[in-house]
């Protein structure tokens, strides 16, 4: 059996699988996910095509489908349009499935004229990679034969070319909206994984790329690690990249006596940090609701349908969500003025004295309503600064 041109011990070839695997995931979550899908950043030519060529080798998969179909999902996510929802489709097919969703609707031509926009259109993509997508993996085969030999560089190759339908078309599209934490209530089930993004080079903070969809740094909290975010920066200092945008970090200055326009635009841009901390305080509100009740049983389960949208509360809960709401008037009226602060930024149409005039009459009510949290909550909205 050949044995190929180097011949290392077992652990070698382990660490060179992952090495290479490694590699590709870097390319889909720098490349294709947030400069190409999202326009989070700009490549210099050399890694922007580095990263088309390697993607090219290792998985077969084309620019512009890849990007056409993630903006859908975005576009269309979580309904019965979503390219690979598990709220749709169930996790079960999304997880071990997912990269058959991928194969059917990347041959949607209605999807990549859609959604294409953008995506390289040279000579090489539309001679090679494009109409040649299968050839880039069989010479990837022939070279880990070549170098690994038979056995070892077929069984690389199959590792290669399993990654990325499974962590990245299973996992992130699968797990990413169905099981994990949550830091904004963003309109959709995005999760965040784990913390630490290593293994999928930062994409197992799903729940923030979704919150934030054009960032180029997907950690958020001090606790999060963002390992994609850390490769962007050493080519940003190589000046092989330059960031366009990133999450906006939540800036308090000195609390306003009134609402103005700047107060209106700072709440705007940093909503989901204000549901998230109001999120914060109805959890709180909850927890005390239960301790003083007499049955708390029925209510419980409920924590998480405070901080999502009315229409998303599972119908077989609502009939205890509104009993457990007359019971707590405190509770009550904090969920209530939820929704109501949601609808100010929602219109889109209001001029600037309607945004204005409804956020004070909103902080008014706050801070009339006895309700401590809802006052703290005012105060915070009129501590917001633009950065």
């Amino acid at each position: 059996m050949y044995a190929g041109i180097v011949d290392w011990p077992w652990w070698a070839y382990v660490a060179a699988t992952l090495g290479l695997t490694h590699v590709t995931i870097v390319a889909v979550t720098i490349f294709l996910h947030r400069h190409q899908a999202h326009r989070a950043l700009d490549l210099h030519p050399f890694p922007a095509h580095f990263f088309r060529l390697w993607l090219w080798l290792t998985t077969g998969m084309g620019t512009r489908e890849w990007a056409s179909i993630h903006r859908k999902h975005h576009a269309k996510c979580e309904t019965p349009d979503d390219p690979h929802s598990p709220q749709v489709y169930g996790i079960n097919r999304v997880l071990w499935g997912g990269a058959f969703l991928y194969v059917k609707e990347a041959r949607n031509a209605e999807t990549l004229r859609r959604y294409g926009h953008g995506t390289p259109d040279d000579w090489i993509e539309n001679h090679l990679y494009t109409p040649w997508q299968k050839l880039g993996v069989v010479i990837m085969l022939a070279t880990d034969i070549a170098l690994f030999g038979l056995l070892a560089g077929a069984l690389m190759w199959a590792v290669q070319v399993a990654w990325i339908p499974f962590w990245a078309a299973g996992v992130i599209n699968g797990l990413g909206h169905f099981w994990g934490y949550r830091n904004f209530s963003s309109p959709d089930a995005s999760t965040n994984i784990f913390p630490l993004g290593i293994l999928i080079g930062g994409e197992e903070l799903h729940n923030n790329h979704h919150t934030y969809a054009t960032s180029a740094k997907l950690s958020n909290k001090w606790y999060e690690f963002d390992l994609g975010w850390l490769y962007i920066r050493i080519l940003a200092a190589l000046k092989l990249a330059q960031v366009k945008k990133v999450a906006p970090v939540p800036l308090l200055g000195a609390l306003r006596p009134s609402v103005d326009f700047e107060t209106v635009q700072a709440v705007i841009a940093n909503r989901y940090d204000v549901l998230a901390g109001y999120g914060k305080s109805l959890k709180q509100m909850y927890r005390e609701a239960l301790a003083g009740a007499q049955d708390r049983r029925q209510f419980k389960g409920l924590k998480r349908c405070l901080v999502v949208e009315a229409s998303a509360v599972p119908e077989e809960l609502r009939g205890s969500l509104e009993q457990l709401l007359k019971q707590n008037s405190a509770l009550q009226t904090a969920y209530a003025m939820r929704e109501d602060l949601v609808a100010l930024w929602a219109r889109s149409n209001a001029s600037r004295e309607q945004l204005i005039k409804e956020l004070q009459e909103w902080c008014r009510r706050a801070e009339d309503s006895g309700v401590r949290q809802l006052q703290e909550l005012s105060l915070r909205l009129r501590s917001y600064s633009l950065a």
